[in-house]
């Protein structure tokens, strides 16, 4: 099976809704510092909506996207949903990214709310699309930025690391994590011990120093950073540079792959910069070929290798390349899948005013990552794991032993020239 030409996806800008296909309305990043979240993330999606395409479709109507660049900034992100929520060729809205954006969009769904417009899988853990006023407008798959937090909290604390500092985006999203590290810490009697933040859309050139200084000046154990991959690379390198040794966390929306690429590419000894890293994600490692949703992503992502979005950009002229691989791609994957399910059981009538009824009807679907998936009018977000993963080389591998990367963080910390290369049960 050849791979598909990509203008097959694109060609419904401006016009109405045909019979033979369903559009999905997306506005997310496809130019700027986080760019490659978008994009990942769209070519995930579009490795599973190209195999149901070559396959007849859904019910016979091919999956089609209308895409619009927001840049991962909220301005934008509103008008692109205005004028989705106003096409009427658009079924639903999908796979937008961030919580800067998604925030701003949801008063429009509510706004529009006789449309009966959802929004689906986005690509943030924020809390706004999970509680009211907005929560009954959207659905999430992955897990929440609270419990990536909490989770990651749970496990420092458990190992002694208890002084937590948070290095985060000075904005909603930044605020969203933050508010769950501390809500976290609070379980334990304890308190965020030193905070600093950035501005959105910072980039890797972007000195770091005077927040590191503020936060080593809080003797933290470990930090929690909340933020985009750019500047959460751009900490890391500063914080060695800077002598701040100690485990430094990333949650899933930074962008691993895109964050080591950074790090590995930007000068100096890129293994001292990562092997402080430890990232939460909420899907599992895509090299676990075990799990048949992981295996159909290699499959699909190898037969299509769907290339960047062809869409106007904020900003033009702008590099990338795309990863084989990423926990990026294959949420986007995910996603898809889902979505496709949920269309499937609405069968030949595709009416919007019939698809939170298919939506709750999900109930322990089997997605193929070895969890069970299932929406309520209680209970919108599907899947709840959490995985944390450390470098292994030029990758992220998942981390099997938190006690033994523990002592290695602490050897590291207290003699950086004697600390053991390699520690066992990564």
């Amino acid at each position: 099976m050849a791979a598909a030409p990509f203008g097959r996806y694109l060609d419904v800008l401006g016009k109405p809704s045909q019979d033979g296909e369903i559009v999905l309305g997306v506005s997310a990043a496809f130019s700027g510092p986080s760019r490659a979240l978008g994009t990942e993330l769209y070519r995930g999606s579009m490795a599973y909506f190209s195999h149901v395409n070559e396959n007849g479709g859904v019910n016979g109507r091919r999956i089609t996207l209308k895409l619009l660049d927001d840049g991962y900034q909220p301005e934008p992100c509103v008008a692109n949903t205005l004028s989705l929520l106003q096409d009427d060729s658009v079924f639903l809205l999908f796979g937008y990214v961030g919580t800067p954006t998604v925030t701003r969009a949801l008063p429009l769904l509510k706004r529009f709310r006789d449309r009966g417009v959802f929004l689906f899988f986005p690509f943030t853990g924020a809390e706004p699309q999970r509680e009211p006023p907005y929560g009954e407008f959207a659905f999430n798959l992955r897990a929440s930025y609270r419990q990536e937090t909490a989770g990651l909290v749970d496990s420092f604390v458990r190992h002694g690391l208890r002084r937590i500092a948070v290095f985060y985006q000075n904005d909603a999203y930044g605020r969203s994590g933050w508010a769950g590290v501390r809500a976290a810490l609070s379980r334990y009697g304890g308190t965020i011990v030193g905070e600093a933040t950035y501005r959105r859309g910072s980039r890797f050139s972007t000195g770091m120093r005077s927040q590191v200084e503020i936060l080593r000046s809080s003797n933290p154990d470990a930090v929690i950073c909340v933020g985009a991959y750019a500047a959460c690379a751009a900490l890391a390198r500063d914080a060695v540079d800077l002598g701040l040794r100690v485990p430094v966390a990333n949650l899933s929306f930074v962008g691993s792959e895109n964050l080591l690429e950074l790090l590995q590419g930007g000068g100096g000894d890129p293994s001292e910069y990562s092997r402080f890293l430890v990232n939460s994600q909420v899907v599992p490692s895509y090299e676990d070929r075990a799990l048949p949703a992981v295996r159909e992503y290699h499959e699909m992502m190898d037969l299509y290798d769907p290339p960047p979005p062809e869409v106007e950009r904020i900003t033009e002229g702008e590099p990338y390349t795309p990863f084989a691989r990423s926990f990026v791609s294959l949420e986007g994957f995910l996603n898809a899948r889902m979505i496709i399910e949920i269309l499937r059981l609405m069968g030949d009538d595709l009416d919007r005013s019939r698809l939170e009824e298919a939506v709750f009807a999900v109930n322990d679907y089997d997605l193929g990552v070895g969890e069970q998936v299932s929406f309520g009018a209680e209970r919108r977000q599907g899947l709840q794991g959490i995985y944390y993963t450390v470098v292994d080389g030029d990758r992220f591998v998942p981390l099997e032993d938190w006690e033994s990367k523990v002592a290695e963080w602490t050897a590291l910390r207290e003699d950086p020239a004697g600390a053991p290369s390699d520690v066992e049960g990564q």
